[in-house]
């Protein structure tokens, strides 16, 4: 091909040259401003995108670009990170080895974390040079490559990292989709290639057959309607067909009969088994599928090769272009290529490789009772469940599909199904599939299991009630094996957590417990420890609570964010500390989202109200990432609060807007209390007492107050609200609640403080208000203390003990203040005025930060900031901070909006002009 500054002629980009101008615009800006861009080259097949793609990929090479380039294929468009394996693997400097591609791809159970990994790859390569991924045909992608690119791009547009990605046209796909993702992020082109002008035809015609094209051959080339390859392919058919007096037929098949025509049998029969296994196939695998050994065909290879229809790459074979491919296709019966698609996939599999590169030929291939097709996709859909659940719900869905209704494996195969339909998110259709199931009526053994299976979509769905009647209408009947019972048994305990007698949901825990650990059922006892401590918070019996889930996380670590936070409940935050260290420690860690949402608990508690934002900003979109929104509600709660609580009332009534609209979507009664007691906050803040303590009470109306761990460190809050509204005997029953929830944690600073400063509020009592700042003195959370400082303060002030309350007054307001809880801090301030504390009363007001510049980062945005334009990646910046490369992300990307620059190289010159002045 032409390298860069060649006559596009010789590079068959004739009529190309405004396209290939406005993508070198976009790679020479790459490294020029030190930021991300993505080329989206779109057309029909033909057009000319490869070659385009290949012209640009030579340019940037040219321009001193590191380059990965790939190609996505029809038939192994199911295999986990097939994709981009040749964007990181190949190529003169790979951005992977081997060795480490494999390990990643031995964590590829975890996407977040496998995206992660690659970013950090390139990004460290991006810091010597500019980097180019290129991906041909990605509507092809499979589904982990597609995550992956959604992803990438925006996680790298501070980096010179240049995407470009090939696609057909068509109705929206993986293209369309990744550009939406990037979309704001980066800057963007889109090139769409229409059909080539008269005059770049003529020129093609030229190039190919060395004269000006006849009038005939002018006439052909209109059937080719603009498109190059089509062209090119009818004029070199016309240089190989013998002469004859029949008419030439438009179109591609003009130029490939040619060729074909003139091939030798077995060469085209050769090439129709290619053209089964797919654009790029093993000499093996075909010869295998033409029955012949790959001695007798070595003739039939060589011609195929020197007729320009074969690419010989050492290690497989490739039709120069997929339209050849299809060509030759079509030439095969369809009756056939049934038969042909299922004996590659039983080929494939013999032959060492992995279920799911056969799944593809299976796909096309299997009838309904094929069990063996029923077989593979099973052990397809177990391996790639783990990373992409979706595409193991659909091979599941097919799987069922093919099984018939009289046979007993058909409930085994609607397990499995139902599980992964699960894991995929896709909840409600896993219930329907379970009871079409349920409605064969399966043997006793089996609807035990298909009730077991359909437990966790209940569960996420939100129906305690028909979970609960479900499992004991399994169990009533009975024939399940041990442990399925053990696992419904656990399941109605997990059920029973959501009711009012939690007495009751207990007992029935501890019988499920002993059911698990009596079977030896890993998944009872994981549902066990989950339900007991799922009931023991909901209890407000906080030791307890952690104690199962420290035996929960013992069993399965995907559950260390239960145990971090059930350790924050009880003011551990030390340990709760350590645990993140050694979730960051291990590579690879589950559930990031919800080790995010630990650490904003962690960070809230603690009153860094920036960092606890942050985490929550994160969590929110790695739920976003991952399509498995958990916490973002509650997560929404916590932050309209904290706008509140700095004065953003804008913000604050935007993410209360957003809490609704998922209680919309989850309206338990967890969620639901928490967007009512949200509701109230926002009508007092509104002068509303009336309002405000309507909310209250219909938080009541949930359960009461004090059951939803959320809300617990807010009761005084609400107890200020029900007095406000006139409403004692609320009150007084809030203050109860915090009392009672005192006594079941005697040891815990915070809960009996609370009770006092609840108990004082209610009565006006000084020496109880007193008396909870001091037992708060032991508290780590310095908002509580703070807000019982000030209420203190202002009762001191109204008992005429003015000195004592500046004092008060005085630790409260600098408490809020350096939380950034600045309107908390300003109404402490007025009442310091009021008091005419002098220079106490004066204090300057806290420092409500900018929005755009230096001084409107938070300080963990500048150690970010600083570490970033030190040329640390952001890996390497976590490893310093110990925090989450996914945290360093969300600070990164705040700096970068408020400071207004877009990639590395401009933060470390803004860094390095500061310093200078």
């Amino acid at each position: 091909m032409a390298g860069a500054g060649e006559p596009l002629a010789r590079s068959g980009l004739r009529g190309r040259e405004a396209e290939l101008e406005e993508l070198e615009a976009l790679i020479a800006s790459v490294p020029r401003t030190g930021g991300g861009a993505l080329a989206l080259i779109r057309g029909e097949p033909g057009i000319g995108k490869t070659t385009l793609l290949t012209e640009a990929v030579a340019r940037a090479t040219a321009a001193g670009f590191s380059v990965g380039l790939g190609k996505a294929d029809e038939l192994h468009h199911l295999v986990p990170l097939s994709s981009l394996t040749a964007c990181v693997l190949h190529g003169d400097r790979p951005l992977l080895s081997p060795d480490v591609f494999a390990d990643l791809t031995r964590h590829h159970d975890q996407r977040i974390w496998l995206v992660e990994r690659l970013a950090e790859a390139i990004e460290a390569r991006a810091a010597d040079v500019p980097v180019l991924i290129a991906l041909d045909d990605v509507q092809w992608a499979d589904p982990l490559s597609r995550f992956a690119l959604n992803q990438l791009p925006a996680r790298l547009r501070t980096s010179p990292v240049l995407w470009m990605l090939t696609a057909r046209q068509g109705p929206a796909g993986p293209a369309e989709e990744i550009a939406a993702a990037a979309n704001g992020s980066l800057p963007r082109v889109t090139v769409e290639l229409g059909p080539l002008s008269e005059t770049a035809i003529a020129q093609l015609a030229r190039d190919t057959l060395g004269t000006y094209a006849d009038e005939r051959v002018r006439h052909l080339l209109d059937g080719a309607g603009g498109n190059p390859f089509l062209a090119v392919e009818m004029l070199t058919g016309l240089r190989t067909t013998r002469p004859s007096g029949e008419p030439v037929p438009p179109g591609l098949v003009v130029g490939v009969r040619g060729r074909l025509s003139s091939l030798d049998p077995d060469t085209l029969r050769f090439l129709q088994m290619g053209a089964v296994l797919g654009r790029r196939f093993g000499f093996h695998d075909a010869a295998a599928l033409c029955g012949r050994s790959p001695a007798t065909l070595i003739g039939a290879l060589e011609e195929a090769v020197g007729a320009g229809l074969l690419d010989d790459e050492g290690d497989h074979l490739v039709f120069r272009h997929d339209l050849l491919r299809q060509a030759v296709y079509v030439g095969i019966p369809p009756s056939a290529r049934k038969a042909l698609h299922r004996e590659a996939a039983a080929r494939l599999v013999a032959t060492g490789h992995q279920p799911i590169v056969a799944v593809s030929h299976l796909l096309e291939g299997a009838v309904p009772g094929d069990e063996e097709a029923v077989a593979l996709l099973r052990r397809a859909a177990d391996d790639v469940l783990p990373v992409t659940p979706g595409l193991a719900a659909d091979l599941m869905t097919r799987a069922l599909d093919l099984t018939p209704s009289a046979k007993p494996l058909r409930f085994d195969v609607g397990e499995q199904t139902i599980v992964c339909l699960t894991r995929a998110g896709r909840n409600r259709e896993a219930l329907l599939t379970g009871d079409l199931l349920l409605a064969g009526r399966p043997p006793l053994e089996a609807f035990g299991r298909l009730q077991a299976a359909l437990g966790g979509a209940l569960w996420n769905l939100d129906v305690a009630d028909e979970l609960l009647r479900r499992t004991e209408a399994a169990l009533a009947v009975g024939g399940a094996a041990p442990e399925v019972g053990a696992r419904l048994a656990a399941l109605r305990a997990l059920a029973l957590s959501r009711g009012r007698d939690l007495a009751a949901a207990r007992a029935a825990g501890e019988e499920a417990l002993r059911a698990a650990v009596g079977t030896g059922d890993r998944e009872a006892h994981v549902l066990a420890l989950f339900g007991l401590g799922e009931i023991a918070l909901n209890a407000g019996e906080t030791t307890g609570a952690l104690e199962r889930f420290t035996a929960l996380s013992a069993v399965d670590p995907a559950f260390l964010p239960e145990e971090i936070v059930a350790h924050t409940h009880l003011d551990g935050f030390e340990a709760a500390e350590r645990l993140l260290l050694r979730a960051a420690d291990q590579d690879g860690a589950p559930r990031q989202a919800m080790l995010m949402w630990a650490q904003g608990q962690r960070h809230l508690g603690l009153g860094r109200l920036d960092d606890a934002e942050a985490d929550f900003v994160t969590m929110e979109r790695l739920e976003d990432d991952v399509q498995v929104p958990v916490q973002q509600l509650n997560a929404r709660v916590i932050r309209s609060r904290i706008a509140l609580l700095r004065g953003d009332r804008e913000a604050a009534r935007r993410h209360l807007a957003a809490a609704r609209e998922r209680l919309a979507a989850k309206p338990n009664p967890g969620n639901t209390a928490a967007v009512r007691f949200l509701e109230a906050v926002h009508a007092e803040a509104d002068g509303d007492a009336a309002l405000a303590v309507d909310r209250i009470r219909q938080v009541q109306q949930q359960g009461d107050f004090m059951r939803w761990r959320l809300l617990r460190t807010w009761v005084g809050s609400a107890i200020r609200m029900a007095l406000r509204g006139a409403d004692r005997g609320l009150a007084e029953n809030l203050a109860a609640q915090a009392g009672g929830h005192a006594g079941r944690n005697p040891g815990v600073a915070t809960a009996t403080g609370i009770a006092a400063h609840a108990a004082g509020l209610v009565t006006g009592d000084l020496a109880l208000l007193e008396r909870s700042v001091a037992l708060l003195e032991s508290s780590p959370r310095p908002l509580v203390r703070a807000t019982a400082g000030a209420d203190v303060g202002r009762a001191l002030l109204a008992a005429g003990r003015k000195a004592e309350a500046v004092t008060a007054l005085t630790g409260a307001h600098d408490a809020f203040a350096r939380s950034g809880a600045h309107a908390a801090a300003a109404r402490v301030r007025r009442d310091l005025e009021g008091a005419g504390a002098g220079a106490a009363g004066r204090r300057p007001a806290a420092g409500e930060r900018p929005v755009q510049g230096w001084d409107a980062l938070t300080a963990s945005e500048r150690k970010v900031a600083r570490l970033i334009a030190e040329g640390h990646t952001n890996r390497s910046a976590a490893d310093l901070l110990v925090v989450s490369p996914h945290t360093v992300n969300t600070h990164l990307t705040s700096a970068f909006r408020k400071l207004s620059v877009n990639s590395r190289v401009q933060l470390a010159n803004l860094v390095m002009a500061l310093r200078d002045h």
